[in-house]
């Protein structure tokens, strides 16, 4: 984000010839039809920490700050604001803006939602800390969770000074601070509105509340969610489209079919329906932020060894995968921060100053093997892959993987199906796994979206992976206010943690998608929440 070049892509209406039969176009303009393979989880933006449920929050809440119609961070509720000369204290000037029942977005609503993420202990809670806003005395706070008294919690460093002034206090300089704004995690609640609804609140369509484009109106989980125009949204006027409509959990071939015959108007399509679309008029790729990656269980003792490691990640043709498997865009990853993310203040991308980790060469993996056989005592290493086979295109990376790791002579691999749930909360939460596939989108745009993942306090960091030279470099990179100095910190960290081999970057996710050719203004950015429905025009 404010660090280097934010990745956007701005989907606009397609003109070239050769439009396939149907293709989701159709004449309402008053309704926009989006296909999702995903379910939305909740709408406690304290609470959830999935792409789908963020895409439907971003739907109807606006935060501080927000992605404006080139994929740029603008002014939301905060009309403008102010930053203090040491850049550690910012002040929001609030707009005249209101609840779709009427009540005044406020000061206080900021207030109470980050204290409530961090009482309840969300799954992003630490965002408010030095993984991400370095918000004054958060990490402290988050230490206490549940057990901190309001004496506590109100020394967070977020007060109201009044309705319409917010203030932020900074443990330290964060250069991308007004880019965080925009993610859910930092978006208000309306306290009497949460409070009165108290478990129920973001369950059902009557326990939300609007601030933003639109108001959540129907939701049968695991089918369909509907969206109308909030009009007592600040900025309705920009509003053009009156409805919004969600299908979800629609596998690809299923949303494509109904792409094609005009029931949808956006859906992204899978590895093996590209050869389908490609070329025709309705098919679009982009950048879609996410790195996919295998975590590894150090406390597992046959993947703890660091040559056996190795010899996954010299296994893996990432290239041919991406090329003749996947063909959506995607790229081979190289190293753990993905590239097109941020630029340094020389404007250089990450991946152009640091290293090339990870690459494919069987004979190196088979010699990696070979020793780690020796060390761990066997003939035969046997390798369990734990992947979900609802969250594509993970299944197909899980089948590659087999296929590239069983070439190795004396590996074997046992594959674990289950689903991104399963996956998450229960097997990776409690430490029940070997290797797994899995994934990161960044949250902002930032080398150390990534980077934090390997820090050993981090509640992402499932496989228990723990440097004390990561930790520091990463403890220097937080207090560091010189911007180059602190790029040149952060290339240093991931050397450290790829040297240790703590994650095995797999690829850098593209996305293919169909999009109707009426359908312009949907905002997609490969950082933050995805997608913007704000802006889209039906003509």
């Amino acid at each position: 984000m404010k660090t280097g070049k934010t990745v956007k892509v701005l989907l606009t209406a397609a003109t070239a010839a050769g439009m396939l039969a149907g293709c989701g176009s159709k004449t309402d303009t008053d309704t926009f039809r989006f296909a999702s393979e995903l379910d939305i989880q909740g709408m406690d933006s304290t609470v959830v920490d999935d792409g789908m449920s963020f895409n439907a929050i971003h739907a109807i809440t606006d935060g501080l700050t927000a992605v404006n119609e080139k994929g740029k961070t603008a002014p939301a509720i905060a009309k403008n604001w102010d930053v203090s000369d040491d850049g550690k204290t910012y002040t929001f000037h609030l707009r005249d803006a209101k609840w779709s029942n009427g009540d005044k977005v406020t000061a206080n609503d900021f207030v109470y939602s980050w204290r409530k993420i961090i009482k309840d202990a969300g799954n992003y809670a630490y965002m408010l800390g030095n993984g991400g806003a370095s918000v004054k005395n958060a990490d402290a706070l988050m230490e206490l969770g549940a057990n901190a008294t309001d004496e506590q919690m109100a020394t967070l460093g977020v007060t109201a000074k009044d309705d319409k002034t917010l203030v932020v206090e900074l443990e330290n300089k964060v250069p991308y601070f007004t880019d965080l704004m925009a993610f859910p995690c930092y978006f208000p609640q309306n306290e009497k509105f949460v409070e009165k609804c108290g478990k129920s609140y973001g369950t059902k369509p009557e326990y939300t509340l609007s601030n933003g484009a639109y108001k959540m109106t129907k939701w049968v989980k695991g089918n369909k969610a509907t969206f109308t125009k909030n009009d007592k949204y600040y900025d309705a006027k920009t509003v053009a489209t009156k409805n919004l409509e969600m299908y979800l959990v629609q596998d690809p071939k299923t949303a494509a079919q109904n792409f094609d015959n005009g029931k949808v108007d956006y859906a992204t399509i899978n590895s093996t329906l590209v050869d389908k679309y490609k070329g025709k008029d309705p098919f679009t790729t982009f950048n879609e932020g996410y790195l996919f990656y295998l975590q590894v269980n150090f406390k597992n003792n046959t993947v703890a060894n660091k040559n056996v490691r190795e010899a996954l990640a010299y296994a893996i043709n990432r290239k041919d995968l991406c090329e003749n498997v996947l063909k959506d865009g995607s790229m081979a990853a190289t190293g753990f921060v993905p590239s097109q993310l941020s630029t340094s203040p020389a404007g250089r991308d990450f991946r152009d100053d640091a290293d090339k980790y990870v690459s494919y060469d069987q004979k190196k993996a088979q010699q990696y093997l070979d020793a780690a056989k020796k060390e761990l005592g066997t003939d035969t290493i046997t390798i369990d892959l734990l992947y979900g086979t609802d969250e594509s295109p993970m299944d197909t990376m899980a089948e590659y993987l087999q296929g590239s790791f069983t070439k190795l002579k004396g590996l074997k691999v046992n594959m674990v199906a289950t689903v991104k749930k399963d996956r998450i909360y229960n097997r990776e939460a409690n430490g029940n796994f070997q290797v797994v596939c899995t994934r990161w989108g960044p949250d902002y745009a930032d080398p150390t979206t990534y980077l934090n993942l390997a820090l050993s306090d981090n509640s992402n960091n499932y496989g228990k992976y723990t440097s004390a030279k990561f930790d520091a470099l990463m403890e220097q990179i937080q207090k560091e206010s010189d911007l180059t100095k602190r790029w040149d910190l952060m290339v240093q960290a991931e050397k450290v943690m790829m040297e240790d081999m703590a994650y095995i970057p797999v690829f850098e996710k593209g996305s293919a998608a169909l999009k109707a050719k009426n359908v312009k203004g949907l905002v997609v950015v490969p950082v933050g929440t995805p997608y913007t429905f704000k802006y889209v025009k039906l003509k």
